[in-house]
């Protein structure tokens, strides 16, 4: 199993004007440590159970650019994109452009969206869910059209394009992976199933996650999709403790993700801008779920 470092929170020491140089070497420690993708999340406010919405936020895809900038080996993706927060048409130029500068290293994580106090503090597109998810789908094939070259138009319920040009166009082939997130069981593990590369489902409650991924094989079935195809990655959280007191419990608990059928993690690691943490990540952890 290879491990994924979600950086979600910007509150550290020294504040704005130390931020990009700390934000920067996290991601370069992380790449040295063998990490093997970097997300942030795609929000405009700091989220509840991080911290207050007052905290510190940087823009997700304004973020991606700086780390591609830093790092040359790691994947790069939001954990999600919020898919009506941008157009269908500008989301796909924005990951074209992270794929382009980051030299392929971009994927598309993307969902529903769920944060209706921070869209209409700034006064972001929040339909009801049902309309949500419509538009999730109808993004998910705009930027499949866009990434494969169709300049035609695109008709859709919710959103209508002229021209679907994309230049330059992306470097991974066939196009950036398209991952998912969510684990609701009617349509977004279905959704999942019929359009995603990867999905994500939280791992904290493992009988949880577990019933999750036989609702995804279900739906693979219905929708005459292999399963096996679709990378299964888990949302968690790396809580190493002060000292390292908590490292084993960490790798015991990941070893249980894995043995879920999980192949990548996607964690928050707690005291990320301390370097004690970052060094027992890749000294400890990283080397222990590298034989899972």
């Amino acid at each position: 199993m290879k491990l994924g470092l979600h950086i979600s929170d910007f509150t550290w020491d020294g504040g704005a004007p130390e931020l990009r140089l700390r934000l920067g070497q996290i991601a370069q420690r992380a790449e040295e440590a063998g990490v093997d993708r970097i997300s942030v999340m795609d929000h405009v406010w700091q989220i509840g159970h991080i911290g207050p919405p007052e905290h510190e936020m940087l823009e997700a895809y304004t973020t991606l650019g700086w780390l591609a900038a830093k790092t040359e080996r790691v994947k790069l993706l939001t954990m999600v994109t919020a898919v009506v927060y941008r157009e269908p048409g500008l989301l796909a130029k924005a990951v074209t452009t992270l794929d382009v500068l980051s030299g392929g290293r971009a994927i598309l994580g993307i969902g529903a969206a769920w944060n209706g106090e921070e869209s209409a503090g700034l006064g972001l597109l929040f339909p009801p869910v049902s309309e949500r998810f419509e538009r999730l789908e109808e993004a998910i094939l705009i930027c499949k059209q866009m990434w494969s070259g169709d300049e035609g138009p695109f008709d859709g319920e919710h959103y209508h394009l002229g021209r679907t040009l994309n230049s330059p166009q992306v470097l991974s082939e066939p196009h950036p992976p398209i991952l998912i997130g969510g684990s609701g069981e009617k349509k977004t593990l279905k959704l999942v199933a019929r359009y995603a590369d990867a999905c994500n489902i939280a791992a904290y409650d493992l009988a949880a996650s577990a019933h999750k991924l036989d609702v995804l094989r279900q739906h693979c079935v219905n929708e005459g999709r292999d399963y096996d195809e679709i990378e299964k990655t888990a949302q968690t959280r790396y809580d190493l403790g002060e000292n390292g007191e908590n490292v084993n419990k960490t790798i015991e608990q990941l070893h249980q993700v894995a043995e879920l059928g999980f192949t990548q993690v996607h964690g928050s690691l707690l005291g990320v801008s301390k370097p004690l943490q970052l060094d027992l990540l890749a000294e400890r952890v990283i080397p222990a779920v590298e034989k899972f």
